[in-house]
């Protein structure tokens, strides 16, 4: 027992001896690493695709979608792959672009219903129009006029006389959009663009109102959206036009076009 013990000692001490045990360690932990690595990339994960071609501007439901394997590596390197049915489900395809059958889902495709163009036609009730009010990103005071957020317009224009009017006009209007120059949303997760439009829906009376004033050159009109903080939002008054002044100031420059409305042309 002795022998072997002395042996051992011996052959642990011999400087080849050691060397080679060290190499074979370092080839058996890069094996072993390689094999991990390896095995952990290609083993494969279910993600959702498209059974269906999918068009432009349509709600994606749950039949129109089904599970196939691919490798983890695939998901784990792009950051733009959608890997579970939930982050789908519910999401809107995006207005310009057409989800062929077979494809699998990206977040570049996909779209929310409040990112969708036309999505704040859908909630405008009967009566009330939708208007578009040009800003700035001064006018919007720094970009804090937000969607759901309650506004009054203020009016300016030049008298006949050579005088500036100034004064409140429409009071407690909630905005439904904040749109940049090209026609995308503000405060999607997606863009912090520049404020170029409020979109906004008021009364067909108040949507004339303001149509017309775009076009009287002559009197230099602005419109100048101001924010209205939460205890006016709480109060029980809905949306008003606060001056007949400007109401019959703005009218003064216009005819309406006459309305045939329940009347039918009779054929020659």
């Amino acid at each position: 027992m002795g022998n072997l013990a002395i042996s051992l000692k011996r052959f642990l001490g011999n400087k080849n001896t050691v060397t080679i045990i060290g190499v074979l360690a370092g080839i058996v932990v890069i094996y072993v690493g390689y094999n991990y690595r390896v095995k952990k990339a290609i083993n494969p994960v279910h993600v959702p695709y498209a059974q269906v071609e999918i068009p432009g501007n349509t709600l994606i439901v749950d039949d129109m979608i089904n599970m196939i394997k691919v490798s983890k590596n695939m998901v784990d390197t792009n950051d733009n792959l959608i890997d579970t049915k939930q982050g789908v489900i519910g999401q809107y395809s995006r207005y310009d672009t057409t989800i062929p059958e077979g494809s699998l889902f990206y977040k570049s495709q996909l779209m929310r219903e409040a990112e969708l163009p036309n999505s704040m036609l859908k909630g405008i009730p009967k009566g009330y129009t939708l208007f578009s009010l040009a800003v700035t990103l001064h006018s919007t005071y720094g970009n804090s006029i937000m969607p759901k957020d309650y506004i009054d317009l203020y009016i300016k224009y030049n008298t006949e006389d050579g005088l500036i009017k100034f004064g409140k006009f429409i009071e407690k209007i909630e905005v439904l959009a904040v749109k940049d120059s090209a026609g995308q949303h503000v405060f999607s997760s997606a863009n912090q663009g520049t404020p170029s439009e409020l979109l906004f829906a008021v009364e067909d009376d108040m949507y004339q109102l303001l149509e017309k004033s775009k076009y009287i050159r002559q009197a230099g009109i602005e419109i100048i959206p101001v924010p209205r903080n939460q205890e006016f939002i709480d109060g029980d008054t809905g949306t008003l036009i606060t001056s007949s002044e400007v109401e019959a100031f703005i009218n003064a420059f216009a005819v309406d076009v006459r309305q045939d409305v329940g009347t039918t042309q009779d054929e020659d």
